[in-house]
């Protein structure tokens, strides 16, 4: 990880870091070779195919996704987890469902184009 991404990592509040922690390890769990860059501002997890980036913001951590379109299913099975139009945003201490969660990575980061 280069030192760009890591200061940010290193910046982020105690409250929200946990979190963070818990999604950077399951998109690298799912996709060790993403390159990791900061993009945008945020932590960008990259592979030939598609991405993801992780960010943290006043009520808890973000995970992007570049299209709402990878967020349909997750949307319709958790329907209490706040959304964006492309980004799930999970409040500090809030359960991550990793299996729902898993499904939406995988989607944005193997570029498919319709609703998963």
């Amino acid at each position: 990880m280069n030192d760009e991404v890591q200061r940010f990592i290193d910046a982020i509040p105690a409250e929200r870091r946990a979190q963070f922690d818990e999604l950077q390890a399951l998109v690298l769990r799912l996709y060790p070779e993403a390159e990791v860059v900061l993009w945008f501002h945020v932590p960008t997890y990259r592979v030939k195919t598609g991405w993801v980036a992780l960010g943290y913001r006043k009520g808890g951590v973000s995970l992007y996704t570049n299209g709402p379109h990878h967020l349909a299913g997750f949307k319709a099975e958790q329907p209490g987890i706040k959304t964006g139009k492309g980004s799930i945003n999970f409040k500090v201490g809030e359960h991550i469902p990793t299996e729902a969660v898993e499904r939406v990575i995988r989607h944005a980061m193997e570029g498919m184009k319709g609703a998963q």
